[in-house]
């Protein structure tokens, strides 16, 4: 059980460094919702968002009230919608009704995001996964409140590359579609491999075929309190990796505590089951809250040095080792996220010249997901996105983890200039890209096969 006294402890964390409750993410089935009419299937979609998630925001806002835990953001996720769409959505623009119905519906609940516009294709695509993923451009060019993910790839089924490419030309046109607004819709697209049927973070939530019809999953942060308990750690002289693998794990559990009790509070308020929390280190724009800063603390003196990777897993598999211990259910992500325009450390780094997309991605072979809010010219070839994505999801398929991209091509930008998204998504220096070709690969088209470890029947 859990009881206030471990709250009351936590209120050092939550005032003077930046601990907060990142999302109550309410996971809705709409399964149910599928019908050969598509204005039938959007009512359906409306109605049923609307009934379930009608006092989740309200409650998440009473919880924080009470116990006195900032909780950042109340969301929602929904099953893949190229399932439910595949018997009414017979061109691009059908889909694109779908996610203005679900953006409406975001606005009604008030929610601040809506994740599921988003199709499972590691293995093929069917015509209605295709029709969705050509919407994608539309869809967050003309929504507010909807996030969008494709899932090419998996360790069982190897990587799809027909998608791959094709996720090459739509990353693109997302961003021409959106360029008057810096091409903000890429910031809600991502493109992942064995992306996790229970994430509550956007931009790659979606509510699994395998999950109940409705689920509350909750995902906490606190790379401030983690990095000042560093800090503490060392102040009377540089300690061992014993300590400070310990320290990392005391903290990872009391962090995981304050989300365990409120994913209960919103599950019995709500009447809806508790699915999992996720464990995630999630930085924000804020000055302090910064994975980056963290690995310093470790002993880099810039993310992006040698040696980051290393401190870099030791913190992701720490952070694990406390939180598994502090929740019943642990699963989405749960890791360190390492996103370049949400973290004022990774800025820095980018712009001391230490950080590369070379070295992000060598870092995402130890950490959640991949690489994460990078701003690149406007002007980089379709096939070089397309190569990034293969090569991310190739890292996800043979380490048998969850890995992604969420790159955007700012149309009108180069290198060296700067790009402001707002809010939580921050701000992001431009950065380079490899300018050497890779079309031959990208345009081979099929699959690449899984790896000999994925036979383990």
């Amino acid at each position: 059980m859990i009881n206030i006294s471990e709250v009351i402890e936590t209120n050092k964390m939550i005032e003077q460094e930046n601990l907060d409750v990142r999302t109550i993410t309410l996971g809705i089935s709409l399964l149910d919702c599928a019908d050969s009419d598509l204005d039938a299937c959007c009512q359906k979609i409306y109605d049923k968002i609307t009934t379930k998630a009608r006092h989740l925001v309200e409650t998440g806002e009473e919880i924080s009230r009470e116990f006195a835990i900032p909780i950042v953001n109340k969301r929602i996720s929904v099953t893949p919608i190229s399932l439910v769409g595949s018997a009414c959505c017979h061109t691009p623009s059908d889909y694109v009704k779908i996610s203005q119905t679900l953006d409406r519906a975001a606005h009604e609940v008030g929610v601040n995001f809506i994740g599921g516009f988003s199709a499972v294709v590691s293995k093929g695509m069917t015509k209605s996964d295709e029709l969705l993923i050509r919407s994608i451009p539309e869809a967050l060019a003309t929504t507010e409140r909807i996030c969008s993910s494709v899932n090419v790839g998996s360790t069982k089924t190897g990587i799809n590359m027909d998608t791959v490419r094709l996720m090459g030309d739509i990353i693109k046109e997302t961003a021409e579609a959106t360029k008057d607004r810096d091409s903000l819709g890429c910031a809600k697209l991502v493109v992942l491999c064995n992306a996790p049927d229970d994430n509550p973070f956007m931009a790659g939530a979606f509510h699994g075929v395998s999950e109940a019809d409705a689920i509350i999953n909750v995902g906490v942060s606190g790379p401030g309190v983690v990095k000042y308990a560093l800090e503490q750690m060392d102040k009377d002289g540089l300690q061992n990796f014993e300590v400070l693998c310990e320290t990392i794990k005391r903290t990872a559990f009391k962090i995981t505590r304050v989300g365990q009790l409120v994913a209960q509070e919103a599950s019995r308020r709500l009447n809806i089951p508790f699915g999992i929390i996720d464990l995630s280190l999630a930085p924000t724009p804020a000055i302090g809250d910064s994975v980056a800063d963290i690995l310093q603390c470790i002993g880099v003196d810039r993310a992006g040095a040698p040696g980051t990777t290393a401190a870099l897993a030791l913190l992701n598999d720490q952070v694990k080792k406390g939180g598994v211990m502090a929740s019943s259910y642990v699963g989405g992500l749960s890791g360190a996220f390492i996103p370049v325009s949400e973290d004022q450390g990774m800025i820095d780094a980018v712009n001391a010249g230490a950080l590369t997309i070379e070295k992000l991605e060598a870092m995402t072979c130890v950490c959640s997901v991949g690489l994460d809010m990078i701003a690149i010219p406007g002007d980089t070839p379709n096939t070089t996105i397309a190569g990034i994505i293969a090569d991310e999801s190739a890292i996800g398929m043979v380490n048998q983890k969850t890995t992604a991209v969420r790159i955007i091509p700012v149309i009108g930008k180069q290198v060296g200039d700067t790009v402001e998204f707002g809010g939580l998504l921050g701000h992001a220096p431009v950065m380079p890209v490899n300018s050497v070709g890779c079309s031959r690969f990208v345009d081979r088209g099929g699959r690449i096969p899984a790896p000999i470890h994925s036979f383990k029947n």
